[in-house]
């Protein structure tokens, strides 16, 4: 059986991106269940597998099928965009920055042109994107941007548990704005097709609540009467597989149980919170309702560690398993 082909852009050099790469690059788990293809520069590379210590060979290529797809071996597409010497741990640089874009870049490309079945990103850093004259904040704008999607939805996976969100960077005041029930209807049909197509069929969608115990018909607040209640009453109504709304202190561990296929997550933190506190090093975001599977690590670059080799590799290796079980439906 052909194993799932996943691009893997290095990241920020001045980050960890190289050194979990190299990691993940070198687990056996990995090579058993996915061809890597990594796009980044080959002296920061070389440097991470020092660093490192894994057990790794570069093999260049120009293109993913010149991949020798065995262990110990990193198949490398060298963009040589950087020079080493002017990249220092730890420290927001500009040429870091953009060069992780045009990894990102190359990564979409091949994706998009069936070269392989699906992209794992390393972190970036926000700073070095703007320093480089990247007019992208983060992934899901680049991947968006680059892939022709409007608004891609952002779903975190740990120990089985899926979580969207209905709304991301913006300030907890104009989150509450951002709650109405057209949007809610939006997301929630847009993310069950993002299911169906990742093959996730069966079970049922929860909606959070926004307000302590879903606002107690208005006590504590009046969204839920208001916006989130009829969403999910004229989804029903629909014959959409939805329930709620679920108060935010019990929906994510009734997920975590089974009970819930999924949950639609209001805010930012109120998702996070619940995933990361699960299982931390394991939680991997999986960008949906584009042509191309994404998934990432769900950390950032640790300017603090950076160079140190201590790095753990457990976020990328799961974020590559987690491409290559969603490949299939995006199969080349």
């Amino acid at each position: 059986m052909k194993k799932p082909r996943i691009a893997v852009p290095m990241g920020d050099a001045a980050g960890i991106g190289p050194e979990i790469t190299a990691k993940a690059a070198a687990a056996l788990e990995v090579s058993e269940a996915a061809e890597c293809v990594v796009i980044g520069e080959k002296t920061i590379m070389e440097q991470a597998i020092q660093i490192t210590g894994a057990e790794l060979d570069i093999h260049l290529i120009r293109e993913p099928e010149e991949g020798e797809f065995r262990q110990g071996v990193l198949n490398l597409i060298d963009l040589k965009n950087l020079d080493k010497s002017q990249v220092v741990f730890g420290k927001v640089n500009g040429m870091c920055g953009k060069a992780a874009y045009e990894y990102i870049e190359k990564s979409i490309l091949l994706a998009s042109s069936g070269s392989v079945d699906a992209v794992a990103t390393t972190p970036i850093n926000k700073e070095s994107l703007r320093a480089g004259g990247v007019p992208f904040i983060g992934h899901t704008e680049i991947f968006g941007a680059l892939t022709h999607t409007e608004d891609p939805l952002t779903m975190f996976e740990t120990n089985g548990m899926r979580v969207f969100f209905l709304t991301r960077h913006v300030s907890m005041r104009e989150m509450l704005d951002l709650i109405t029930k057209d949007r809610i209807k939006d997301y929630v049909k847009r993310c069950l097709k993002a299911l169906e197509k990742l093959g996730v069929t069966g079970g049922t969608m929860a909606v959070a609540g926004l307000n302590p115990h879903c606002g107690e018909h208005g006590l504590f607040g009046w969204e839920e009467v208001h916006e989130i209640i009829p969403a999910v009453e004229e989804l029903k109504a629909e014959g959409y597989p939805v329930a709620g709304p679920i108060g935010a202190d019990s929906v994510f561990h009734q997920a975590a149980m089974g009970t819930y296929n999924s949950v639609l997550s209001l805010y930012h933190d109120q998702g996070h919170i619940a995933t990361k506190t699960l299982d931390f090093e394991k939680t991997i975001s999986v960008t949906g309702g584009m042509p191309i599977l994404r998934t990432s690590v769900d950390h950032g670059t640790a300017f603090d560690i950076a160079g140190t080799g201590t790095a753990g590799e457990v976020s990328m290796v799961e974020a590559i398993l987690l491409a290559a079980k969603y490949a299939p439906a995006f199969a080349r």
